[in-house]
């Protein structure tokens, strides 16, 4: 191999090298970083944060490093899905670490409907209940299959996954996302809740005005019943 292809090579791997190390959380550059109170944070779905400016280490406690707010399950949705996340915010020990984590709960029958987390991979550990859960890649090929208790599924970053209770009890997951601020997007609220022209939602799923106006009601919070 000559010389200029060899250099090539490396920049090649170097720069995919760079891309991957930008592509994640950054890594910490202290042990930990408590969020300062004092200063504010920018809230996306399920309360996950961005990274918050620390205050003096010396101020930390043991209680920053523990959390106990998923003893119990949040509130349950229109769909049977309850959740409660872990962030910063609540738990602060988390911030600057590169990962979060939930507690999901969903009733008989219910869905926690598809969406994607933008920025994480998640692992889904069930620890009460059956749940069909999967995830669908960029080939349109669906990977799914009822989990029970004690079984773990990873559902890769920026893939739809979805999950249904099967079984006949609730059922408990903990979700563990490889990043502070995984971010979520819910397909439906994505599609019928975010102002998209009717036109094009007309031509894309052969829906009538009727129909469409029906789903921004129930997607879109902004929407007049």
């Amino acid at each position: 191999m000559s010389a200029e292809k060899t250099l090539w090579l490396f920049l090649g791997i170097f720069f995919l090298s760079l891309a991957i190390t930008f592509a994640s959380d950054p890594d910490p550059v202290q042990d930990f970083c408590i969020p300062n109170p004092r200063f504010g944070a920018i809230k996306t779905a399920h309360a996950m944060h961005y990274i918050l400016p620390c205050k003096n280490s010396s101020e930390a406690t043991t209680e920053d490093f523990v959390f106990s707010g998923l003893r119990a399950s949040g509130t349950f949705s229109d769909t049977g899905l309850a959740v409660v996340s872990a962030s910063p915010t609540n738990f602060p020990g988390l911030n600057t670490l590169g990962l979060s984590f939930a507690r999901a709960d969903i009733e008989v029958g219910g869905i926690n409907p598809p969406h994607f987390h933008p920025r994480a991979t998640e692992l889904v550990h069930v620890v009460q209940g059956k749940v069909y859960s999967g995830f669908v890649d960029s080939s349109n090929r669906v990977f799914a299959r009822v989990l029970e208790k004690g079984e773990v599924m990873v559902l890769p970053k920026g893939l739809v996954h979805f999950m249904m209770n099967v079984g006949d009890e609730p059922a408990t997951l903990f979700g563990y996302f490889n990043s502070q601020n995984p971010g979520i997007q819910k397909i439906p609220s994505a599609v019928f809740g975010s102002g998209i022209d009717e036109e094009l939602l007309h031509k894309a799923f052969g829906l009538s005005s009727k129909q469409i106006g029906t789903l921004r009601k129930k997607f879109d919070p902004k929407t007049e019943s």
